[in-house]
């Protein structure tokens, strides 16, 4: 008996759209809850599968299968642009500042930095790995270096570790380490290490002890360290890079 086809093997929709390089499982997942994914005309539910053979639409738009190489690269993302595929309102966003030989891959951002955050961003056109960086089940640790808008009090470091509801969502650091330099502002620097990805998760945390956050660098994920990569530059990760970003 001939094997089945494994482009044509059923699969979570969600899947299935990160496959195609359209945007990430997790951002897939919040289509298909908002009710804009449509497979073989109908509205597509949270759960339902289908194959690459099915007329997948999101947005009234088709999903297209492309034959093209799997790539994923870092970023050192400046301030003020957006990471998103989709906003008509971001003025400038990460994918405006590739290379023109990477700009006709659908490349999606494998884990967010807001438009006043910096520092290590992933990029890739492969879905299943971006959804194994953003699950929290994989607790990926990030590391963050902060500059605070006004001096830290070290008591207040079991706060943050220890967590506080904000918004309706549970935050926490995994780690908080005061500025081991002397000098002027010093007692504003931190590094803080979590492995969440949660919607502006550092800067929320911070509001909800009372901090406002004047500056936020991304240095780490995983085992990848921002070294050595202008603003704006970008680095092709190989297969050992891809490893340590798990590590």
């Amino acid at each position: 008996m001939p094997k089945p086809n494994p482009i044509l093997e059923p699969e979570r929709i969600q899947k299935l759209i990160a496959k195609s390089g359209l945007c990430s499982r997790r951002e897939a997942e919040q289509e298909i809850k908002d009710g804009h994914v449509r497979v073989n005309g109908k509205i597509a539910q949270l759960g339902n599968k289908a194959t690459a053979g099915d007329a997948i639409f999101v947005n009234n738009k088709p999903i297209l299968w492309k034959d093209e190489r799997t790539i994923t690269l870092i970023m050192n993302k400046p301030k003020g642009v957006h990471c998103t595929n989709s906003d008509p309102h971001a003025q400038r966003t990460v994918f405006d500042l590739l290379p023109s030989e990477f700009q006709r891959h659908r490349l999606f951002c494998a884990g967010r930095l807001d438009k006043d955050s910096e520092g290590l961003l992933v990029l890739t056109n492969d879905g299943d790995l971006a959804h194994r960086l953003t699950h929290p089940s994989t607790e990926i640790v990030k590391r963050y270096r902060v500059v605070l808008h006004r001096d830290f009090k070290k008591e207040d470091i079991p706060k943050l570790l220890a967590g506080t509801e904000y918004e309706g969502v549970f935050l926490k650091a995994e780690k908080v380490i005061t500025s081991p330099l002397e000098g002027e502002g010093h007692k504003r620097r931190l590094e803080v290490h979590l492995h969440h990805g949660k919607k502006r998760e550092v800067r929320r945390l911070f509001e909800a002890n009372r901090y406002y956050i004047k500056k936020l660098v991304r240095v780490q994920i995983g085992g990848i360290v921002l070294k050595n990569l202008p603003r704006s530059g970008i680095r092709i990760l190989s297969k050992k890079d891809i490893e340590r970003l798990f590590a």
